[in-house]
């Protein structure tokens, strides 16, 4: 293991992550699923990132996934997989893959040698994964890695989102906050997704979001504006220092000359995807 510079898997995580998430909110992945017979946008969510899994129960995705209502969750699965299996989707879900990377990356960062160099790095840092308690990971793992470079850099994004995805929900676990109030929480930070997207997409009402505000400012952990107080903005640091340590496997493995390239990289074709509108501009705040 190499000692690393502090924040350095943190900040290649950031770099990485987003590419993988790009997919979620690309027409490419409606498209798609809609062609296998999922057409409903919730659904299509659960069944894309929860197809690794097999064809699992709402209890399942509702676990996993840690934020969303277990109501919305159980009005589209276990259902959903009688409209597709879980391997027509996971096929659906690489096709709009590559067409997502292709029209926001363009066809020569696709090809490039940076992209093949991109996905080796990235690679060899999920090598040192692990997938004791970290089911989206271990599911995700047990698929084969594509051949082409740009969709083994997406299957390896996808690997290193969800091993330490999978490590910050047992950090929030421990940290006693529910589904909702770690979104309220990360919310208030200023990174997290802006409330009307979590009210839009994740299935909870107004009323639930303003009782986990209440319950956070009982906590001690927001203000009366819905802020974070010292003790919330410590509790919320302690979060992501507890998660960089139970992710730091796989950058330690990778080592920090490999790490810093790979964040570069990872940066170049973020800041591109980004310009050609990747993600909507309210997303977040």
């Amino acid at each position: 293991m190499t000692s690393l510079p502090p924040r350095a898997g943190r900040r290649c995580h950031n770099a990485v992550n987003p590419l993988h998430s790009t997919v979620y909110f690309s027409p490419d992945l409606g498209k798609e699923l809609a062609g296998v017979g999922i057409a409903d946008p919730s659904a299509a969510y659960f069944a894309s990132r929860g197809a690794a899994m097999g064809a699992v129960g709402a209890g399942t995705i509702t676990a996993t996934f840690y934020n969303f209502n277990h109501e919305l969750v159980a009005r589209h699965v276990p259902a959903v997989w009688q409209s597709a299996t879980p391997e027509e989707v996971l096929e659906a879900r690489l096709r709009a893959v590559d067409s997502t990377l292709r029209r926001l990356l363009g066809e020569d960062a696709v090809a490039s040698a940076e992209m093949t160099e991109a996905a080796g790095l990235a690679l060899r840092a999920a090598e040192a994964c692990t997938r004791h308690a970290r089911p989206l990971y271990a599911a995700h793992a047990d698929l084969p890695v594509p051949e082409q470079p740009h969709l083994a850099y997406w299957h390896v994004a996808t690997l290193l989102r969800e091993h330490r995805g999978d490590a910050h929900l047992a950090v929030l676990l421990a940290a006693e906050l529910d589904p909702l109030e770690a979104l309220v929480s990360h919310t208030a930070t200023g990174k997290g997704m802006a409330p009307r997207w979590i009210l839009a997409t994740r299935g909870w009402r107004r009323s639930d979001w303003d009782a986990a505000v209440e319950r956070l400012r009982t906590r001690g952990l927001l203000d009366g504006e819905g802020k974070l107080t010292e003790a919330g903005t410590q509790l919320r640091q302690e979060i992501e220092a507890e998660t960089d340590r139970l992710d730091a496997a796989p950058y330690e493995h990778l080592g920090a000359e490999g790490v810093e390239r790979l964040t570069e990289l990872a940066r170049g074709f973020l800041m591109t995807a980004l310009a050609a509108g990747a993600f909507p501009g309210d997303l977040t705040g």
